[in-house]
């Protein structure tokens, strides 16, 4: 963390980090280790647990606006808090479910609880806290939950085989009472909202035409939405791209897990190197990272599977600070939570239906499918290179 940071603000940062480690294992990377004995036992197909995940991606769309705005109105503490309560529900009902439509309702469940205890929710809860200077928490908040798939797989699987998908299910629900609850609750509570610290943001959108402002929000959007398609396309799909490209099953898996090490590389430079940056030139380099790779290995082949991999995860561990902390820079500080959260709408919605869409262009194309991520990352780049930073 930065030297200079306040202490609390460097507790705060912990705190929601920790938290949201334990959100993102919970939650986003639990059907990669569960859905299979799921599946088994309530007598559905393994596609059927996972369109039961892209159903919660959907409520959690709905939601994100409804808890951005509850957000700015009261601060993010009890919001997350919330969020505790209602993941702890969500898996509680998954841990019961004998029947397949209880396992969607279960996911509708935990889709609430997604929409208002993930990143959004947590880069409001700083943004209300400390305005223009929440960047840094931004960033150590997502050092921290980089290691979520790290943590949340290896000990979902070691639960699953001890004890059982349901009582590990109901391990992740205690946890979000005895751990997670208690990080959120010692959160600072929020000034009333006429004292939110805004500062700069406001001279970048506060003076701005209404027209101009709705098309860069429209550009950032999009950019949001590609990304967040081909992140969750290549977790879902990397594996049989690698393969497809030549790589043997033990070099494509191995290659693919230096995704999330690369992540959090990525976001370490990023406050490193690019802390004193526009984030829109963060977003900029980040979002070529991937066509970059994509060109590594379609000339390459197999021998660059593992080039491939880090260079993808590098861009996308920066493009998930960029989420952040570009509609701060470039909208202000007021209303960031409800506008954060309309903003990941469309992100949220392709990201439901990425890992079946970018699945048929995998089955139909081979490696081919990779230039399609790459053309859509590239129009992400022109997006972004048609914002504009006032002076």
């Amino acid at each position: 963390m930065n030297a200079r940071m306040p202490a609390s603000r460097t507790q705060t940062t912990v705190m929601l980090g920790l938290a949201q480690t334990l959100s993102w294992a919970s939650s986003y990377y639990l059907p990669a280790v569960l859905a299979a004995p799921m599946a088994r036992a309530v007598g559905a197909s393994y596609a059927m647990v996972f369109a039961a995940f892209s159903l919660a991606l959907l409520v959690s769309a709905a939601m994100g606006p409804v808890a951005g705005r509850l957000i700015d109105r009261l601060g993010g503490r009890p919001v997350l808090m919330a969020s505790n309560l209602v993941f702890a529900a969500g898996l509680g009902l998954l841990s019961q479910a004998t029947q397949t439509h209880q396992v969607f309702i279960a996911w509708a469940v935990m889709g609430l609880a997604m929409g208002s205890g993930l990143y959004e929710a947590a880069f409001a809860t700083v943004v209300r806290l400390y305005g223009q200077q929440a960047r840094p928490a931004i960033t150590g908040i997502t050092l921290f939950a980089g290691f979520a798939s790290t943590v949340g797989w290896p000990l979902s699987s070691y639960l699953e085989s001890a004890w059982g998908w349901r009582e590990t299910c109901l391990v992740w629900a205690l946890l979000h009472l005895l751990l997670g609850l208690p990080l959120n609750l010692l959160l600072p509570r929020a000034a009333p909202v006429a004292a939110m610290p805004d500062s700069a943001g406001a001279a970048n959108g506060g003076n701005a035409a209404p027209a101009a402002l709705r098309r860069t929000a429209l550009l950032l959007a999009y950019v949001f939405a590609v990304s967040w398609f081909i992140s969750t396309a290549m977790a879902a799909h990397l594996p049989q791209l690698l393969q497809a490209s030549g790589a043997a099953l033990a070099v494509a898996i191995g290659a693919a897990a230096l995704v999330g090490p690369a992540q959090v590389a990525g976001r370490l430079i990023e406050y490193r190197f690019l802390k004193n940056a526009h984030p829109l030139l963060s977003a900029r380099l980040a979002i070529l990272a991937h066509p970059l790779a994509a060109v590594c290995l379609g000339l390459l082949g197999a021998p660059a599977a593992s080039v491939f991999a880090i260079v993808h995860g590098l861009g996308n561990g920066i493009l998930t600070i960029a989420v952040g902390t570009l509609p701060l820079k470039l909208f202000g500080a007021r209303g960031y939570g409800q506008r954060q959260g309309w903003l990941m709408v469309p992100a949220r919605i392709v990201q439901a239906g990425s890992p079946f869409l970018y699945g048929m262009a995998v089955a139909q194309w081979g490696r081919g499918a990779l230039w399609l991520s790459a053309l859509l990352a590239l129009s992400a780049f022109a997006a972004l290179c048609r914002m504009r930073v006032a002076p």
